[in-house]
């Protein structure tokens, strides 16, 4: 297929092989947009999680998730164009021009659309999940923000916890926000939202590591032991370890928004050139992102040993200064406000697209009505069918959030859930219909060898998971 036709004005040299604007992405950008994906709110569990698996087994956790990750987002950086060249194909052929911008097309493109369905599911479930998540850790964020005035006011022995109910109006006021970001019209329109929510990651990230460092430090003793945090029984152990791996799974993997970072790399003047810049990103970003996550896992657990709270910032090893305490907890905030919309926006506009292309005489669905709200302003598009839709969801996700509200669980959970579909099966399935693998040849075996293993994980760390919140709900 062609590509289409020039843009009005602008030239077709400044046009890519598929008719988009020229592509401009370097290394450093490619790797800038992976830390900004990978870090969040995820790496304040991980002192917890070092605190459940130990000395040995928690960093060596960490390195393996690291090295799977590497190993997933290789075998994905392969798969942005589709079907590879044969042996004879010239360089400029069409076979090599066509694009997959987006993780669904790549699995479109290699694997039909059984696997698209699927893939499309556990995304927008995760997706959905992530919206949970981050309205428990706003609550709890807020909680802790209340907490430190109050330790620092009136001395640590004050009686200064949050209860229930106002953890549940936490929640309220955070879902409360979120119904009013929700009307932004698309992802396009959110840019400035998503750059004060990645600044806010490496805030409150930086203050976790810092604060960790200098109680180590400060009090000359390494906590922590070989074995980590005991338990009563064994069972109880193997759950919290279970939960503890599905926190990393939850930490490190970004391969459903590799694709749409590849896309921005510019390509000439070889064609397969945003592919190299890729592969070397991905090698960049995961040391970086490997060094941070140990030593905030790390210096935390050596700082609290087997009490390490669940969220390195709201569990209260640090009381001072309470100024910092409560930045980061504000950065915390921040970062959710624009990473819940990051997230949801995606569902927003499948749902959109879905339900015009199901209803398209539907004025409830497709019709705009202009509001103007603020003199002078330009006038809002509303439309019926966004304000249901939208109020639905942030409503479900905040009831969902009062009902569940337990981080560490949680955050396994998801982790878990998407790790072994999303993050090992389907790229090791693309990567074998890319490069042409024949089954039962000795590459084909190791990919397949991999996948199994990582399929035992996931399901060990999504059964702890289940677990640990079925066992809180109840008792």
């Amino acid at each position: 297929m062609a590509p289409p036709p020039a843009p009005l004005g602008v030239a077709a040299s400044d046009l890519d092989d598929d008719g988009h604007p020229r592509r401009t992405g370097n290394l450093w950008t490619c790797v800038a947009h992976i830390i900004t994906g990978v870090i969040g709110a995820g790496v304040l569990a991980l002192s917890w999680s070092v605190a459940q698996l130990g000395w040995v087994a928690g960093p060596a956790a960490m390195l393996c998730f690291a090295a799977v990750t590497y190993v997933s987002a290789l075998l994905m950086s392969h798969c942005y164009r589709s079907p590879a060249p044969g042996p004879d194909s010239p360089p400029d052929s069409e076979k090599t021009r066509r694009r997959n911008y987006t993780y669904m097309d790549a699995v479109r493109s290699h694997l039909g659309p059984k696997h698209t369905y699927l893939c499309g599911f556990l995304q927008y479930v995760y997706l959905y999940g992530i919206g949970i998540a981050y309205t428990i850790t706003t609550a709890t964020c807020l909680g802790a923000i209340k907490k430190a005035n109050c330790y620092h006011a009136h001395g640590r022995a004050a009686a200064c916890g949050s209860g229930e109910a106002e953890q549940h109006l936490f929640m309220l006021l955070f879902g409360a926000a979120q119904l009013l970001l929700s009307f932004i019209p698309d992802f396009h329109s959110m840019a400035w939202l998503s750059s004060v929510a990645a600044a806010m990651s490496f805030f409150y990230a930086s203050i976790g590591l810092g604060l960790g460092l200098a109680k180590t430090v400060g009090d000359g003793v390494v906590r922590g032991s070989l074995a980590g945090a005991p338990m009563p029984t064994p069972a109880q152990k193997v759950w919290r370890v279970a939960q503890a791996v599905g926190d990393i799974a939850f930490a490190y993997p970004y391969t459903m928004v590799l694709l749409e970072i590849q896309d921005t790399l510019r390509s000439s003047p070889a064609l397969e050139r945003e592919g190299e810049t890729m592969r070397k990103g991905n090698v960049v970003a995961v040391l970086v992102t490997t060094f941070f996550y140990l030593c905030v896992g790390c210096f935390g657990y050596a700082a609290f040993g087997d009490s390490a709270p669940g969220n390195l910032l709201t569990g209260f090893g640090f009381y001072e200064p309470f100024w910092l305490i409560d930045f980061a907890n504000a950065c915390i905030v921040l970062h959710i406000l624009g990473g819940y919309q990051m997230y949801s926006q995606q569902i927003f506009t499948f749902a959109d697209k879905w339900l015009a292309s199901r209803f398209p005489d539907s004025a409830f669905v497709n019709r705009v009505y202009a509001i103007r709200v603020i003199p002078g302003l330009p006038a809002y598009g509303l439309n019926l069918q966004r304000v249901c839709f939208r109020t639905a969801y942030v409503a479900s996700t905040t009831g969902l959030a009062v009902v569940f509200p337990y981080f560490n669980e949680v955050l396994g959970l998801l982790g878990a859930l998407i790790f072994w579909p999303l993050v090992i099966y389907l790229p090791v399935e693309m990567y074998c219909v890319q490069r042409r693998i024949a089954a039962w040849t000795t590459k084909w075996a190791v990919l397949q060898a991999f996948s199994g293993v990582c399929f035992a994980v996931g399901t060990f760390a999504f059964v702890g998971s289940v677990e640990g919140i079925v066992r809180k709900k109840l008792g």
